[in-house]
């Protein structure tokens, strides 16, 4: 554009202006996998393209990166992406990652790993394949101190201000979604998925992890469906399908020292669906630790065919007999705990159940309009039980409640 007088080259200069702002912001860079060696043919071992991959990426000095794995089976061992890295990372995953068959050719305890990084984040429509049948017959750790060490399928610890959106994981060893020293973050529209009869397969598992937020995703193991551990908070979960699993589950908690609080928990609009548990708070009956949890709210909670909808154990053993340093007396205090509109079917008679801990006692327990109807082979009307709990109840109550 020529300029010819003054007066038009402020004008130029405007127009320039406006043709420069116009333009798109800094694009990523984009950095294919295909193009640092990698092969998706399901049996040539990626890691180290993967990683070549990943260090050109999180080192650019100058805007955002942008990672993409494209339709493929792309197979490799265990995996850490290690920050922390100059700038934001989009981690885009369209084809399906591979873990080995064997067990034992994962050398760390989960198989990809993201470390120390902030702004990061993960989508696609791409799958997690953990190739887990063949080591869930070794997951027998209760009674065999010789069992292997599996791998859980993606872990992430001290990531903050991050997401993972529409990712499938599919038949993990161990976990399949881990987090440690995690905050601010996003999970939505994530699919986890592996039978009902596969040991240890927790969907979402978290501990001393704050400002996280669950929604829209659909999880269906062979454990909890969401573990909620030590030191976790500031935790909202919504609009999430959990079928067939354990429930979502805080705990168990109170057999190792130092262990944090657990605090400022909201469930919304949530189905259970065939699972062994719907609500779980577990703590141990031999407590190590003396912690708080308290202010968790369950709200329009559908059950259906739940073994046990709502189940408050302060004498968790799951493999008896346990070793009990003060039989009875869990040190976890529980309290500020509201259940409203829980309705459904229960396949046990027992559907609520309140168990809580004769040292400390449960505090401020309110139920509002709970509807469990029993519909199990033994026949009969839904029934409660309470120990050693302070609360109230009002609206609808089926079964009838027993608390004080």
């Amino acid at each position: 554009m020529a300029c010819i007088s003054y007066t038009f080259k402020t004008s130029c200069l405007f127009l320039l202006f406006i043709v420069a702002a116009s333009r798109p912001a800094n694009k990523p860079k984009v950095f294919n996998v295909r193009r640092y060696g990698s092969k998706p043919d399901g049996k040539t071992d990626n890691a180290n393209a993967f990683t070549s991959v990943w260090k050109s990426a999180c080192g650019r000095k100058s805007g955002s990166s942008k990672i993409y794995v494209p339709k493929g089976t792309f197979y490799f061992g265990g995996i850490e992406f290690v920050g922390p890295c100059k700038n934001p990372i989009e981690f885009i995953i369209d084809g399906t990652l591979l873990a080995p068959a064997n067990p034992m050719d994962i050398k760390q305890h989960i198989w990809i790993n993201f470390r120390y990084i902030n702004d990061l984040s993960i989508s696609g429509s791409g799958i997690l394949d953990g190739q887990g049948e063949q080591s869930w017959p070794l997951n027998d750790c209760h009674r065999n101190p010789n069992c292997p060490k599996l791998a859980m399928n993606m872990g992430f610890a001290f990531v903050n201000n991050s997401n993972i959106k529409d990712i499938t994981s599919l038949n993990s060893k161990m976990g399949h979604l881990n987090f440690y020293s995690v905050h601010h973050f996003n999970i939505t529209g994530v699919t986890i998925t592996a039978p009902g009869d596969s040991p240890n397969t927790d969907g979402i598992k978290m501990g001393f992890c704050s400002n996280i937020q669950i929604s829209k995703t659909n999880i269906g193991t062979g454990d909890d469906c969401i573990a909620i551990l030590s030191g976790t908070t500031n935790l909202n979960i919504s609009n999430v399908k959990c079928g067939p699993g354990h429930g979502i589950s805080v705990g168990s908690l109170g057999k190792n020292k130092d262990e944090k609080d657990v605090k400022d928990l909201t469930v919304r609009d949530v189905v259970f669906n065939g699972t062994s548990d719907g609500i779980r708070i577990k703590t141990w009956e031999s407590s190590a630790s003396k912690i708080l949890v308290s202010n968790f709210v369950y709200e329009n909670i559908q059950m259906i065919d739940v073994g046990n909808p709502i189940n408050i154990d302060q004498k968790y053993c799951p493999y008896p007999p346990c070793e009990h340093e003060q039989k009875g007396e869990s040190h976890v205090q529980i309290q500020d705990l509201k259940l409203k509109n829980i309705y459904g079917t229960s396949k046990n008679k027992m559907a609520v159940k309140l168990q809580c801990s004769k040292s400390f006692p449960c505090k401020n327990v309110e139920l509002i309009d709970v509807n469990l109807k029993h519909n199990g082979v033994e026949g009969g009307s839904s029934t409660a039980v309470c120990e050693n709990i302070n609360g109230s109840a009002s609206g609808n109550m089926v079964p009838q409640h027993c608390l004080n």
